[in-house]
């Protein structure tokens, strides 16, 4: 237990261990507007829309704005979370090597794991419904689809990532215009008033309509939060941010803001504008989108969400080979391992751990998508739970006087987000608690037997030594 409360010992890169020389480093190359631009196109606020969203119409109906409301004011304690610990440690690392600094090693390998079960899961899911979406010009099967799209990102995450940005920058208009097209349309359409947000309702069966509890409204939360997460992005992205001190706490909250206003605004239109509960329930909006317009503006919002959807596998599999090049320059694995995967192609980028991301990324499209959601969802709710603890540890020590964005409201806020997030997860389904938990349990056991024993050359969390730049 005393790994777990003590802080690590980081290893700052410049004091690194003789016989591996200086840890590589990825170069600082982009602003707060390119930041931004790929921190929004991982949150993918369309793709969100229209791939996550119906999942939740079809278990909440019209609470389905509310819970998106409450999931996005506890993203607000979260990102100020990430915004002070993303500049105390700005580190690709990202989550693990900000709880391993404040929380010591043993919390840091299980947020690692997690956040590894996260950005593995997350993208073959989204990529999965791009085949929904281009199915007004082709019908296509949805698990060779997600591949091709996984396999697709793959290839433009070896590039440069300043090209990127603007390659994401591009495609993320495309799909807030659709965000905006979906919102026009639905609050024109108007079936019912504003109080139909809190009405509480949803299609059951044989035609009845069901309450949502206050339970269901809980459960969901997890998904909602999943909704939005993406902009812990910028976090990961820190370390080739210029300036990250003053633009890592700045890309977290207007991510944040943004994202909001793009997928809340058009659940609360969507809402309002479903003929009745049972459409809603459904969750179908591009057929929505077809009765409240024309065949034509159906196909152009389908087309940009397929996009969208692409725009989102490309900006996942970068962010997530920079933690696995994190996690084998900090030496988690063996050393052929950490060799191969901090290995930089001709464009700076982590070539090894972007293949490892994108193909099995590829493999995962054709599994069960139903126990990716659960885990995923279980997954986001204790790694946010144990960043806050991180983020509650922040001012310990050196720490209190380093440079950095602070926080309003400390230790409140951090506090209210353990006990809230704490019972969010008590509140999910047991059988995506077990998965996630025994997961958890194996890579406990390979700390206790590997990392552990080897805590002199192993799990050596890093930190770039121009950190204050």
């Amino acid at each position: 237990m005393t790994d777990t409360l003590r802080p690590a010992e980081t290893a700052v890169l410049d004091a690194a261990p003789a016989e591996t020389g200086n840890p590589k480093t990825l170069k600082r190359s982009i602003g707060v507007v390119g930041g931004t631009l790929l921190t929004l196109s991982c949150v993918t606020p369309a793709s969100t829309l229209f791939v996550v969203i119906p999942d939740l119409f079809g278990s909440l109906g019209t609470a389905t704005a509310l819970t998106i409301a409450i999931g996005s004011l506890l993203c607000v304690a979260v990102a100020f979370c990430y915004s002070e610990l993303g500049t105390l440690i700005p580190s690709a690392g990202g989550e693990y090597a900000m709880v391993s600094t404040m929380a010591g090693r043993l919390a840091g390998w299980l947020v690692f794991v997690m956040s590894l079960l996260v950005v593995m899961i997350v993208p073959p899911v989204i990529a999965i419904g791009t085949a929904d979406y281009l199915a007004p010009l082709v019908h296509l099967d949805p698990a060779m689809t997600g591949a091709g799209v996984m396999l697709l990102a793959t290839l433009a995450g070896l590039l440069d990532l300043r090209a990127n940005a603007w390659i994401t920058g591009i495609f993320l208009v495309l799909e807030v215009v659709a965000a905006g097209v979906v919102a026009l349309l639905g609050f024109t359409h108007s079936h019912r008033g504003l109080g139909s947000l809190t009405s509480m309702q949803v299609a059951g069966t044989g035609g009845h309509t069901d309450a949502v509890t206050a339970m269901l409204v809980i459960s969901g939360l997890a998904i909602a939060l999943f909704a939005t997460q993406g902009f812990s992005t910028a976090v990961y992205l820190s370390e080739e941010l210029e300036n990250p001190r003053r633009n890592v706490a700045r890309t977290v909250l207007a991510t944040l803001a943004i994202s909001t206003v793009v997928i809340l605004v058009p659940v609360v239109a969507i809402t309002m504008g479903a003929s009745d509960i049972k459409e809603l329930t459904g969750g179908d909006i591009s057929s929505m989108v077809t009765a409240w317009s024309n065949s034509a503006v159906g196909t152009f919002v389908s087309l940009c969400v397929a996009l969208a959807i692409i725009n989102a596998g490309i900006v996942m599999v970068i962010q997530n080979s920079r933690v696995l090049f994190a996690s084998a320059r900090d030496k988690a694995w063996p050393e052929p391992v950490s060799k191969g995967l901090s290995r930089l192609g001709r464009f700076g980028s982590p070539w090894v751990a972007t293949l490892l991301v994108g193909v099995p990324g590829a493999a995962l499209c054709f599994v069960n998508l139903d126990t990716l959601y659960g885990v995923t969802g279980v997954s986001v709710t204790a790694m946010y739970l144990l960043v806050a603890v991180a983020a509650l540890l922040a001012r310990r020590g050196h720490h209190r006087h380093t440079p950095a964005w602070r926080m309003p409201l400390w230790p409140a806020m951090p506090i209210l987000l353990i006990v809230v997030l704490a019972y969010v997860l008590t509140q999910q389904e047991t059988q995506y608690l077990l998965w996630t938990g025994g997961i958890t349990a194996v890579a406990t056991l390979y700390w206790a037997f590997y990392l552990r024993p080897r805590r002199d050359t192993r799990w050596l969390v890093s930190i770039p030594d121009d950190a204050q730049a």
